[in-house]
């Protein structure tokens, strides 16, 4: 049930759902076929085997195995770990799935038996693991549980995706609506992105804001937008994306709604200090749109300096003024950018020169004048709509007579309703906004009428929320599990892979029932993985994943680490973001991830790694200087989130390595852990080995850190930014270790070998967060005999990319559903 409650321009405000929105599609033929084996569901192998090999050992043989090396410590008494294993029935494996998925979990990834304690041979252990998956996939391919994702609304990203997708424009969705909550690591989780009426009044706002954008409506009202430069911007250096010959400044994009005229001001840093600084120079300043100079401000020299020095508040305003251009700007999204253009007679040394900090009674203070926002005012005396690329996208017809506009307006939005609702419309919907459009066109024109009704497309619950109707009451009665239709199956396809809309190829295949089928399938996965929209699979799933987005929020503590800035910090991002799209765009193996002999630097980032002879900006492909930097361990982004401000943190990058990595998170800490000891008995700073070592002797603490701090001891070797370093405190820094598995390293290349021995562990952990973003919920452990399958099928390629999207694409909890 459906119900729409309407605002005076005709505009949804609300709508509570209970049930199907709009027409349901009609399930697949195939969904109502009792109890025939779905094709997506075929007998999962174990990565840890071949297809012919069968598991070793009598269930009896497994059974002696449990009780000599597990029940010792999970049993009713001692119940290590809340986990008892005393009575459970090796013969009847699939009866208690859920606690069997726990041993599978913790025995891969090389945990159980724990170190220390009495271990069976590996081919014996190897074995019993082995027989309890295949009892589990078998279970579950003779009788699939896919699970059930509920109502889907679309998160900030995919709103902001599907608005360009569908009218050409790409929009600030931040200033729109509020961050997304979040959960099993992801922002694309069904359960949590709830609605509330606050909410739906700001979809409601966003609907009425984009619509006059996109349409060019000229009464819209002059407002402000303010372009800020983070302030530990170094703008010491070339920026890239600015024109060459230029250091420092910033570069926009910003969409101009009318043919109008706008004011672009430009200000630099402006307390006393940054002001100042540099400015016994003469600098130029040049503010540019799409490429054009609109101005080039001199400022600085012996004309300014003094009026600085005596009265530096008067001499900004003027300077202001100065960096202020009004002037006619024609519709669409514009290029702008702001940048002090270098002298000519500038030596090497000046386009080079590093990052340089110094401090004046407290403040810092860098060595020439920064850019500190653009800011953009108008619509003023606005002169048309304009011809920019939304409008050209919406009205694909333009009448020239009365009698022509309602055609042109059916025609117009049957075509957006059917992208923005991912499926052929009916003619009752096109029925409905076509009364929209009559209201809006009613006592004004063709194109206000055309807005009226694309504002409560974007308002409407069928493009806010994803919808995967159920099958007929009759057919749900008989079978809890159904395959999805071709529609619902575009749209998880392209929120997977494009977190936005399907497009017209896809909702034709759709349409046609052609899209489930193998061959097509695949060649639409392939086909959008080229896509350049596949991008988002990077900014979205890869970024949450590693905990890139984390960057943007990690502020090293400039005491101790006084180099880092924000060219350094996105730089990190962007060496481990063309790591993951190299990967992804050459199909090579996703083991990559850990073992890639090459890398991605500019001249920022190689200096911080001690990488010569790179220069410039621009990133280009380098072998790795050694085997120490090679994958993720060795790239600052990863090491810099899992660190503190001030310090690195075994615990934190140990907890990252397990948590991500491996998928076997610790168990999070008791309350009031007291913090570590900075001193020893001399009073001297101990190293952070030592400290540790102290802070395990707890026994409430020792348990995790056990596991945990041997892998993060191993990535010691790099400081809180990713340096390479080999003392702290004036010692030797120690990265030996024994890991939980028994295994002895000493250093990052050991701890990356030992879990590079597994490859089945790390992809079968990159295949359920995967699995996780794409289906929108999180895994449960009925999920598993699907994840274990992807990860089987893709062995025989060695783990290519496009492999483990097509095995996540194929699999039970992608392509069918319980009923409700």
């Amino acid at each position: 049930m459906v119900r729409v409650f309407l605002l005076g321009s005709g505009v949804l405000l609300a709508a509570f759902l209970a049930g199907p929105i709009g027409s349901a599609q009609a399930p697949a033929p195939a969904a109502a076929a009792p109890a025939a084996r779905p094709a997506v569901a075929a007998e999962p192998r174990s990565p840890a085997r071949s297809a012919a090999s069968t598991p070793a050992g009598a269930p009896q043989d497994h059974g002696a195995l449990l009780k000599t090396y597990c029940v010792t410590c999970h049993n009713d008494r001692v119940k290590s770990g809340e986990l008892s294993l005393e009575h459970m029935d090796v013969a009847a494996v699939p009866t208690s799935a859920e606690t069997w998925e726990k041993v599978i979990r913790k025995v891969r990834a090389g945990m159980m038996p724990p170190s220390g304690m009495p271990r069976p041979e590996p081919a014996r252990l190897d074995g019993f693991v082995t027989y309890l998956e295949t009892s589990l996939d078998r279970a579950a391919a003779a009788s699939p549980r896919p699970g059930r994702t509920s109502l889907h609304r679309l998160n900030r990203s995919e709103y902001a995706n599907a608005i360009r997708d569908l009218l050409a424009l790409d929009v600030d969705v931040t200033s729109l609506l509020p961050p997304d909550d979040e959960s099993s690591g992801f922002d694309n989780i069904a359960d949590v992105l709830t609605v509330s009426p606050s909410l739906m009044e700001r979809y409601l706002s966003a609907s009425w804001n984009i619509s006059r954008l996109a349409l060019g409506n000229t009464k819209i009202t002059p407002s402000t937008a303010t372009y800020r430069v983070r302030p530990d911007l170094s703008q010491d250096q070339h920026i890239e994306g600015l024109p060459p010959g230029t250091r420092g400044g910033t570069l926009i994009q910003h969409t101009f709604p009318v043919d109008a005229e706008y004011v672009i001001k430009v200000r630099l840093w402006r307390n006393t200090f940054d002001l100042m600084r540099g400015m016994e120079d003469v600098h130029n300043i040049e503010i540019a749109l799409d490429g054009e100079r609109l101005a080039l401000v001199t400022a600085g020299g012996p004309a300014d300096f003094p009026k600085m020095t005596e009265n530096p508040g008067v001499f900004g305003a003027e300077l202001d003024k100065k960096m202020t251009v009004r002037l006619p700007v024609k519709a669409g999204t514009r290029t702008i950018w702001a940048t002090t253009v270098l002298r000519s007679h500038a030596s090497r040394e000046d386009l080079i020169k590093p990052f340089i900090r110094t401090t004046v009674d407290g403040l810092d203070i860098m060595g020439d004048p920064s850019v500190d926002r653009i800011t953009i005012e108008g619509p003023y005396a606005a002169t048309g709509a304009g011809n920019s690329a939304s409008r050209r996208k919406i009205l694909t017809c333009h009448p020239t007579a009365a009698s022509q506009e309602t055609g042109c307006a059916r025609r117009i939005l049957t075509t957006l309703a059917r992208q923005a609702y991912r499926k052929p419309v009916d003619s009752g919907t096109t029925d409905l906004l076509m009364d929209f459009y009559r209201k809006g066109r009613e006592g004004s024109d063709f194109e206000h009428g055309i807005e009226a009704a694309l504002q409560f497309i974007l308002a409407s619950p069928e493009f806010l929320f994803r919808v995967e109707p159920d099958p007929p009451a009759k057919v749900a009665a008989t079978k809890s599990v159904y395959k999805l239709g071709d529609l619902a199956l575009a749209s998880r396809l392209s929120f997977f892979l494009w977190s936005s809309l399907p497009d017209e190829t896809l909702i034709s295949l759709a349409a046609q029932g052609k899209l489930s089928q193998p061959a097509v399938l695949e060649q639409q996965v392939t086909r959008m993985l080229a896509d350049p929209r596949s991008e988002t699979l990077i900014g979205n799933f890869a970024e949450q994943w590693l905990h890139l987005r984390n960057l943007k929020t990690s502020n090293p503590d400039l005491q101790a680490f006084p180099d880092f800035d924000d060219n350094l910090r996105q730089a990190m991002k962007e060496e481990t973001t063309l790591l993951f799209d190299s990967i992804m765009r050459e199909n090579r193996s996703v083991m990559d991830l850990l073992n890639a002999d090459y890398t991605f630097v500019n001249e920022r980032l190689a200096r911080h790694y001690g990488m010569p002879n790179i220069y410039g900006s621009r990133f280009r492909r380098v072998p790795v200087p050694t085997e120490a930097r090679r994958g993720l361990f060795g790239q600052g982004s990863v090491l810099t989130v899992s660190s503190y401000p001030n310090r690195t943190s075994p615990v934190e990058r140990g907890k990252w390595v397990l948590t991500n990595l491996l998928g076997v998170p610790p168990q999070p800490p008791p309350p009031n852990i007291p913090p570590l000891e900075e001193g020893g008995q001399d009073g001297k700073v101990l190293p952070l080995r030592e400290r540790m070592e102290k802070h395990r002797k707890d026994p409430v603490c020792a348990g995790c850190h056990r596991l945990m701090d041997p892998i993060g001891f191993a990535l010691e070797n790099y400081d809180g930014t990713g340096r390479w370093r080999t003392t702290e405190e004036g010692r030797p820094i120690d990265a030996s270790g024994t890991l939980f598995n028994g295994a002895a390293i000493d250093g990052v290349v050991g701890l990356r070998r030992e879990i590079a021995k597994r490859p089945e562990v790390f992809v079968g952990v990159l295949t359920e967060k995967m699995m996780t973003y794409a289906v929108g919920r999180g895994m449960e452990y009925y999920d598993m005999p699907a994840v274990r399958k992807v990860v089987q099928d893709a062995r025989a390629s060695n783990y290519r990319f496009s492999d483990v999207v097509l095995g996540v694409v194929r699999s039970v909890p992608f392509q069918m559903k319980e009923t409700r």
